[in-house]
């Protein structure tokens, strides 16, 4: 447990969990008056954003993108991590599972410092590191659309595309996800709380990153839909020069077995010119079935 802010000047307390025991989350509870359902929804992992007016204090639920190794992490548990915050006008209490360093640097810069007098103030701070964490990942799955888009357009498809497509179409979505859930957590947020300027902020921020994921969701959509089409574009080539190769073929190998049949008496089976002919046979056949596909361009 950390008690980052306890300065009796600013009027009110700053509590920091990381990975609590059930003792420290029981004596929390106990001395500020908090509910079990908001204490049982704190210690839910994978608990999507929210936020609850109770009658003492506000409880809300966030999440912000972690730096993920896994290249294949395509779940909201995976690419984030949950902060929960507890506030009122005399404390805040946030609770996580592993340290966050934009917390430690909201405390140093604005609460230390007197540029945060009001728990409201620290809640803005707060909520804009938030969404501001989702802006490496932002530039990050730009970068990979770009390539993929350069993949499916520029080079020679040897790659397996449709696997990547897949997972960075799914950190999309769960970004997406998150953030149309945090709206309704920053639409509550009380601009008599803070300025209205800081507001704005965050409503900017909000706007800018729903805006980013927005048309990363569509163009990876548009990529996934011009990936599809490309390959039965590729399979309809192959099956289209196969067809033509049959075709060139079916009256060859007609004749072919007609004259290897092993009849004692065939017409010409004993004719001096009967091998040339059929070669020749065989030749304008070829000849004619040419000049009919390239009379009707299909060559």
């Amino acid at each position: 447990m950390t008690n980052l802010m306890t300065k009796p000047g600013n009027g009110f307390e700053w509590i920091d969990l990381i990975a609590p025991s059930n003792e420290e989350i029981e004596q929390i509870a106990q001395k500020y008056n908090l509910h079990d359902a908001s204490i049982n929804d704190s210690l839910e992992a994978d608990h999507l954003p929210k936020f609850e007016r109770l009658k003492n204090y506000s409880f809300l639920v966030l999440r912000m993108y972690t730096s993920v190794r896994a290249l294949e992490a395509d779940s909201m548990k995976e690419l984030t991590d949950k902060l929960s915050v507890f506030i009122s006008d005399s404390f805040i209490i946030t609770i996580h599972k592993n340290p966050w360093e934009p917390l430690e640097r909201i405390n140093e810069r604005s609460v230390k410092t007197g540029d945060c007098q009001h728990t409201g103030h620290v809640l803005n701070e707060i909520v804009k590191a938030v969404l501001r964490s989702f802006d490496e990942p932002s530039g990050n799955l730009t970068q990979a659309i770009e390539y993929y888009e350069e993949q499916i357009f520029l080079k020679d498809k040897k790659i397996p595309l449709l696997k990547g497509l897949y997972f960075l179409k799914r950190k999309v979505d769960v970004i997406q996800r998150i953030l149309l859930l945090s709206y309704d957590i920053i639409d509550s947020i009380d601009p008599t709380a803070t300025s209205n300027a800081d507001t704005r902020d965050i409503r900017d921020l909000f706007v800018k990153y729903q805006s980013i994921f927005d048309s990363m969701a569509a163009n990876m959509n548009h990529l996934l839909a011009i990936y599809f089409n490309t390959a039965s574009q590729k399979t309809n080539e192959t099956i289209r020069v196969l067809t033509i190769f049959s075709v060139f073929f079916m009256p060859l190998t007609f004749i072919v077995g007609v004259y290897g049949m092993n009849f004692r008496v065939m017409p010409e089976l004993q004719w001096r010119w009967g091998y040339p002919v059929v070669m020749v046979s065989m030749a304008l056949v070829v000849i004619a079935i040419f000049v009919w596909f390239r009379r009707k361009k299909w060559l």
